[in-house]
């Protein structure tokens, strides 16, 4: 059976204040419990590989599929402490791609080039792309190989909202808004109430507006997976 690579942030920090930032830990766990649940194997690859930080506050809101996936052995070793890099991962082994969220995915995932490559890959042998909340800012450079155009153009997308972000008090500590990359990256993009599950499924695409959102990327993912 072929894999799903979930993709993580390595940034422990913002930029330009002192807040911790990382994964947000029920952003991988939601999932990845829908698709483990499912039978599929899965690999965590990061920018850098290695250690991939979690955001305190989303231990602070974590129910017990998130503590179960904290604290499992293989997750946490995988997953946190040594997760694969770019390099270490064969596309061709992969049915889809998913980015997980976290603030600290505004600085990483965008403009990394490796990622970049590994997710247009798995999308050019008919793989989809699923992401939530603010992973799905990598989705916005991605093109496609024969037209040069942006992959995600004039599809149905959702993602962090600016409204989210503003009643998040993060708003002015962000490189880039994740609504505004979508929208200029040429997507349509739409989204509903602020911390509510709401996901948007677009051809091979998939993708959640935020945390509560995660579980629901999996499923539907899983249900095109099935197809």
């Amino acid at each position: 059976m072929k894999k799903i690579l979930v993709v993580l942030t390595n940034t422990e920090k913002y930029e330009t204040i002192n807040r911790a930032t990382g994964l947000w830990l029920g952003e991988a766990a939601q999932f990845v419990e829908v698709v483990n649940a499912a039978g599929y194997q899965i690999d965590y690859v990061s920018p850098h590989g290695g250690l991939v930080p979690l955001d305190p506050a989303s231990l602070s809101t974590a129910d017990d599929i998130d503590f179960k996936w904290y604290g499992d052995a293989d997750f946490r070793e995988r997953a946190l402490a040594d997760s694969k890099k770019p390099a270490d991962i064969n596309p061709d082994d992969y049915e889809a791609i998913y980015y997980t969220g976290g603030h600290g995915t505004m600085w990483d995932f965008k403009d990394n080039i490796e990622l970049q490559q590994i997710a247009e890959k798995i999308y050019k042998q008919g793989g989809y792309i699923t992401g939530v909340c603010h992973g799905v800012v990598g989705l916005v450079n991605l093109l496609d190989s024969e037209s040069g155009k942006r992959l995600i153009k004039g599809k149905k997308v959702t993602g962090f909202s600016n409204l989210e972000e503003r009643l998040n008090r993060t708003k002015k500590h962000v490189p880039f808004l994740a609504e505004d990359s979508l929208k200029e990256a040429g997507a349509k993009y739409k989204s509903k109430r602020p911390m509510k599950e709401y996901v948007r499924t677009d051809g091979q695409f998939i993708t959640g507006q935020n945390p509560t959102s995660a579980k629901k990327v999996g499923k539907e993912l899983v249900k095109a997976l099935n197809k």
